[in-house]
């Protein structure tokens, strides 16, 4: 496949497996054009491209091409774009990179982001309300418990799956991004998580996520340095 083919991403800002497909795009060279969807005011035309109704959504129309669900456009990227492989390796070793990746798209999502985007973003921009504290602290909590597993794992291997970045890297990536951005990662204690996201931030495909902002959700201070 040329990469040189325009697709267009359908995602929101927020959206942390949609950044997931951001990064996996960027270190793959794959040009795309993004297309805004809110979560709380999805279009007829978005739920036609996807009637799940969520985020992220890849058109390419030249070829009549829509994929929905951020594994099954990165599985198609795997499949189609020779260069940067993400799943790659022996069988073992791919099995553990799909773990890895249902687990933070999964667990540290439902643990960790979710909660964080319900108080911090929809409560504030939709329901007008303040955010429940005994929420945002369990969900700090349970943070550290992954960031826990992270430091374990970086400590026995190069990168989270194995000797080289995967898309376990960018899922956890993806994840981390957006709770930081949220102010839900406190990363005292974490000292090996922190290296491995601080070499990822310094990546060409990372750096458009941490210039973006939403309209009225800042972010930390620390969010956009590559160090912090």
């Amino acid at each position: 496949m040329k990469t040189g083919t325009m697709f267009r991403l359908h995602q929101f800002p927020l959206c942390p497996f949609s950044r997931k497909i951001r990064l996996l795009m960027g270190e793959k060279n794959v040009a795309y054009e993004l297309v805004r969807e809110d979560p709380w005011a999805a279009s007829d035309m978005f739920f036609n491209l996807n009637p799940a109704g969520r985020t992220p959504v890849l058109v390419e129309e030249e070829r009549d091409i829509v994929i929905a669900d951020s594994r099954a456009i990165a599985e198609y990227f795997e499949e189609t774009v020779d260069t940067a492989p993400m799943i790659n390796g022996t069988a073992t070793g791919r099995a553990e990179i799909r773990r890895l990746v249902a687990l933070f798209d999964e667990n540290f999502y439902a643990d960790v982001t979710a909660p964080l985007l319900s108080e911090r973003m929809k409560k504030r921009i939709i329901l007008r309300q303040p955010p429940d504290s005994k929420v945002l602290r369990q969900a700090m909590k349970l943070a550290h418990g992954h960031l826990d597993y992270m430091d374990w794992l970086i400590d026995h291997r190069p990168w989270l799956a194995g000797s080289t970045m995967s898309m376990a890297d960018l899922a956890a990536a993806a994840q981390i991004s957006v709770a930081d951005y949220l102010g839900g990662i406190d990363w005292t204690g974490h000292e090996q998580t922190r290296g491995w996201y601080a070499v990822f931030k310094s990546r060409p495909s990372f750096r458009p996520l941490l210039t973006e902002r939403m309209d009225v959700i800042k972010p930390p201070a620390h969010y956009a340095l590559v160090d912090g």
